[in-house]
């Protein structure tokens, strides 16, 4: 019997977990809440969730630094929830490794597509298919464990920044768009903008950067392509 996602909710607002908590578990997810973002850390731990949605603007430990804890020692996938409709919240959650962002107020139905689109992006590949190490000079790329290696030093990625490099891994050469990277690396949710796709891609970079990688070739008025990795 497949196992049923269990979402954590981070969010002070009773009214808003009111909300994503009847839908989620509409759609079958299991849910546990936390009002701030200590109970919220704990809760990370103790419950072991498949993906955290988690609000920005909260008293005491908002949800920046909750997320630059949890990213310390774990790639569980986390979707932001704003109130504030401006890039800079947007760009900063995911420089610090969020998944994808909600801005409020929401739809219900697009908040529960979005958390499906990042559950299928890291759920395990079927058992009966053994996906291919993705080699290419100094990168490697093994995709049933979500892992990523520069000259064998592994680099951790979050699932989202794992699909895109995989996309341009897979076609080297090539200079996919920002559209294109969206379809490979996004699947059929379309609610990504162009600048959360250079945030991610920034990202990327600053990782392998780390460990004096630099996998990934901006293309200047086209888009990104997998660099030689020499």
């Amino acid at each position: 019997m497949p196992k049923t996602p269990k979402i954590l909710l981070i969010d002070d607002d009773p009214h808003i977990r009111d909300i994503v908590r009847f839908a989620l578990m509409r759609e079958g997810f299991a849910v546990v809440e936390a009002e701030d973002g200590a109970r919220g850390l704990a809760l990370a731990v103790g419950e072991a969730p498949d993906l955290i949605l988690l609000d920005i603007a909260m008293p005491e430990m908002d949800g920046t630094e909750v997320c630059r804890r949890l990213r310390r020692d774990s790639r569980v996938p986390i979707i932001f929830l704003s109130s504030r409709d401006d890039e800079i919240d947007r760009i900063l959650g995911l420089e610090l490794g969020g998944d994808d962002y909600v801005t409020k107020p929401f739809s219900p139905r697009e908040l529960t597509a979005r958390v499906k689109a990042v559950l299928r992006r890291v759920a395990p590949a079927e058992p009966a298919v053994s996906e291919p190490v993705l080699r290419h000079n100094r990168l490697r790329l093994e995709p049933e464990g979500v892992r990523a290696f520069w000259d064998g030093a592994e680099v951790t990625l979050t699932a989202t920044e794992f699909g895109l490099l995989r996309t341009l891994a897979e076609r080297p050469g090539k200079v996919f768009s920002r559209d294109a990277l969206m379809d490979g690396a996004y699947a059929t949710e379309r609610y990504v903008a162009d600048r959360t796709v250079d945030s991610h891609i920034r990202r990327v970079r600053a990782k392998f950067q780390a460990v004096g990688g630099a996998p990934v070739e901006t293309v200047h008025g086209l888009g990104y392509k997998l660099s030689d990795c020499r």
